[in-house]
């Protein structure tokens, strides 16, 4: 059931499943981009049989949530995702829950684990440790990592803000394929996202998102305190489950195999054959039963 509460600068819209009676148990489900909460249909239906009550949120400019004052910076940064997040569970009175996302919901996930741990029972995270390292990003890849990011250099010019403004539907559609080569969805699985992206702030978050984790883009002043802790990289010490789509086409090569250092806790590591970016629609069986693991 879709509801609406007003979390710090938002007013969210998310949908929210099962009781969690049964368990105790609340599971919280960050979508990426460009994706919406659809990606988790199927995880959530998993999760609600087996007692858990569930909440998907739409992030900051994606479907129908929407800001609650024209002033507030319309920033894409990792901080106001995870202030977003604390945010909403503070509005839903929910003391801890396993959090679990991929690419942008992923991030706001690692970042409330690391920083806030009392608050994450769990973590399943995508890509493993997923806090942006502003000051190494000058630091360049390999050149078939650096090919995989083209989006990313692209939306740090104009051209790639008008781009995405001209037409976001046939563009992140693009994406859609590009990080998952083996996942043949279509059009209706497709079109029922995309209209997330019609959100009047779609556009300006995704651009400052890109360009602030390149040091392109300042941030919004009162999130300053929270970057500068995730400056440090702070590792994460609540029981953890990172996943990798052995298909995605956007993770950098060898995905999270590195990433071990950054988990100080109860730690595994599962490689996903075949799924790319998008893992809990190309595989919500697997995602489902991480996050029934780490709980």
């Amino acid at each position: 059931m879709l509801k609406r509460v007003d979390a710090g600068v938002l007013n969210v819209a998310y949908n929210e499943s099962g009781s969690g009676a049964a368990t105790g148990l609340t599971v919280l489900l960050l979508h990426g981009f460009p994706y919406d909460i659809h990606a988790y249909d199927d995880v959530t239906a998993v999760l609600a049989a087996a007692g858990c009550r569930v909440i998907t949120p739409y992030l900051r400019g994606f479907g129908p949530t929407r800001f609650l004052s024209a002033d507030t910076p319309r920033s894409g940064q990792q901080a106001a995702l995870a202030h977003d997040l604390l945010a909403l569970m503070d509005a839903l009175a929910i003391p801890d829950a396993v959090l679990a996302g991929y690419d942008w919901g992923g991030r706001a996930a690692c970042i409330v684990a690391a920083l806030w741990p009392a608050r994450a029972r769990g973590l399943v995270s995508l890509d493993g440790y997923n806090i942006q390292d502003i000051a190494a990003s000058v630091n360049p890849q390999t050149p078939e990592n650096e090919l995989r990011y083209w989006y990313q250099y692209y939306f740090h010019g104009e051209r790639g803000r008008a781009g995405l403004q001209q037409d976001r539907y046939a563009f992140c559609k693009l994406l859609w394929r590009l990080w998952s080569p083996n996942w043949h969805f279509d059009e209706a699985t497709y079109r029922r996202s995309a209209v997330s992206f019609d959100n009047p702030d779609f556009v300006d978050v995704v651009i400052h998102s890109y360009r602030h984790r390149f040091g392109l883009a300042p941030g919004d002043p009162a999130l300053e305190a929270t970057e500068l802790l995730l400056a440090a990289q702070p590792p994460i010490s609540v029981p953890t489950v990172v996943l990798d789509g052995a298909g995605d086409g956007v993770s950098l090569k060898g995905g999270s195999e590195q990433h071990e250092k950054f988990f100080t806790g109860p730690y595994q590591r599962r490689v996903i054959p075949v799924a790319g970016h998008n893992l809990p629609q190309e595989a919500a069986q697997d995602f489902a039963a991480a996050i029934l693991d780490v709980a």
